[in-house]
């Protein structure tokens, strides 16, 4: 199948265990194609490069079968094919066609994905979509159902996830969310505007050995009216693009109307309690600050968490969801004409560049709300949900303990965290201290020397108030003006987790 088309039938998902039985007893699975073609050929797999898995694929195993099959897009021989699975359960479910030069051709995408727990799962998608070189897989459809993603194993790493009786995935594509919640949540509904993801979705479940989902048409929350979830998770079509021609990126609304009405919309689904998680763009509009633009999405009774990975000017922007779509492969002034089109809707809203991330949401209820939005580019350890779980458990902390309190209670150093101390080398003194984090969101902080000192003695037994004491005596400052300035770089230290409150504290 090409880019351009799509199969009019689809797999169906009724013999697929079947079909999973004989994926797994040929290692067709995460580990297995690592050892099968190596970490250079699987690594090119991954972006795209055939060619490296093409040439470790030569030989006529099930495994190399499976592989040329569903990952490369060949043709096989009917014979290699029924050694590697049950030809006539893959040809009359529809995973498979006749080829008109005697052989057989995959009708999906079938990707292994290896489970949080190490599980074996499948990702089934449209054909085209994950094998176009370095030009990328240009030229899709209107429909596409994209497979697995950058952006679809981020917002799989960011999720919380503690049990909990519903979850909800919109914009469910080829069902990525939806297979990691059916794993912790109780009852899964999926939900797409486009039909053809509902039943890729399907058949992801399927196919991974997973329990089947809730799954409804429709766009945002319109498909589940007033129910509410203990978690809700998208990963939307957030491209801000003139008109709505693709429907897996495009959201058709104007600039980043879609992520807004998104994000505003889920706190009247949320449980109290409950988490959402999103990955967006927002737009860095002239004289605006992105960052109140942002925040102003938040909806009433909600906690937030908004972190901005990263920023691209227009242009870039531009050319980037062009090469997407195959745009830069078409006529010099088709091409520009686009461009141009592009450029003419950032013109006319403003925009200046924009920006990337995620936004996490817990239904809090609180009367001061926390809402917190920085810029983070740097590295990240995934996943990260337990990191975010932890992040809003130390606002809870730190929005019911004042100074008082806090000088009152002992505290811990995480135990990722070590300490760095920079200088001149043979100097008496460091220059400063760094406390850095080796996990999670990996930050790093200067502190001074009653800041490391305090870091360092914090082991869960002596109230933060006695540590700063001992430490006025130790380098003769009057506690008094020391308990006064301390309190705020400890709730600093506390809100990044880089100390936290010790678990024996009343």
């Amino acid at each position: 199948m090409s880019t351009t088309s799509l199969a009019a039938d689809l797999p169906v998902p009724d013999q697929s265990a079947r079909l999973r039985d004989a994926l797994l007893a040929a290692d067709f699975t995460a580990d297995g194609l690592l050892d099968l073609l190596g970490g250079s050929a699987y690594a090119a797999l991954a972006r795209s490069e055939t060619v490296p898995a093409l040439r470790a694929t030569r030989g006529d195993s099930p495994l190399e079968t499976l592989v040329r099959l569903f990952l490369l897009q060949r043709a096989v021989s009917p014979e290699r094919a029924r050694a590697a699975l049950p030809l006539d359960v893959a040809l009359a479910g529809g995973w498979l066609t006749e080829d008109g030069d005697d052989g057989v051709r995959a009708t999906v995408d079938i990707r292994p994905y290896g489970g949080p727990d190490g599980q074996d799962w499948f990702i089934v998608s449209d054909l085209g979509c994950a094998v176009g070189g370095a030009g990328g897989a240009g030229g899709r459809a209107e429909g596409v159902v994209l497979g697995v993603g950058g952006a679809s194993t981020t917002l799989a790493g960011l999720t919380v996830r503690t049990p909990v009786s519903s979850a909800l995935d919109i914009g469910t594509g080829s069902g990525i969310q939806a297979l990691h919640a059916t794993q912790h949540a109780t009852r899964v509904t999926a939900t797409d505007l486009n039909p053809r993801a509902l039943v890729f979705a399907r058949l992801t479940l399927a196919l991974s050995g997973a329990p089947e989902a809730d799954l409804r048409e429709g766009s945002l929350f319109a498909p589940v009216e007033s129910e509410t979830y203990d978690l809700i998770v998208s990963n939307p079509p957030f491209v801000i693009s003139p008109g709505a021609r693709l429907t897996y990126r495009d959201g058709g609304m104007g600039g980043d109307d879609l992520c807004r009405l998104l994000v505003q919309q889920s706190g009247e689904r949320l449980n109290e309690g409950g988490f959402a998680h999103f990955l967006a763009n927002w737009q860095h509009v002239e004289g605006e600050d992105w960052q109140e633009r942002v925040r102003s999405w938040v909806p009433r009774g909600c906690d937030a968490w908004i972190v901005q990975r990263e920023v691209q000017d227009v242009t870039q922007y531009a050319e980037l969801w062009l090469r997407d779509s195959g745009d830069h492969r078409t006529a010099p002034e088709e091409y520009a004409a686009r461009y141009d089109a592009w450029l003419d809707e950032f013109e006319a809203r403003g925009t200046k560049a924009v920006g990337f991330g995620w936004i996490s949401l817990r239904k809090s209820g609180a009367a001061q709300p926390s809402i917190v939005v920085e810029e983070w580019p740097h590295p990240v350890e995934q996943p990260l949900g337990e990191t975010v779980r932890a992040h809003f458990e130390r606002q809870d902390y730190l929005r019911t303990h004042d100074d008082a309190a806090l000088l009152a209670d002992a505290f811990v150093l995480a135990p990722e965290v070590m300490q760095e101390q920079v200088g001149l080398p043979g100097a008496e003194d460091p220059e400063h201290v760094v406390l850095r984090q080796n996990r999670g969101m990996r930050r790093a902080t200067k502190v001074d020397h009653v800041g490391a000192g305090f870091a360092g003695v914090c082991d869960g037994t002596l109230s933060a108030g006695r540590i700063l004491d001992a430490i006025a005596q130790l380098v003769g400052e009057d506690p008094v003006l020391l308990r006064d300035r301390t309190p705020q770089a400890i709730r600093l230290l506390v809100a990044e987790g880089f100390l936290e409150p010790s678990p024996a504290r009343g």
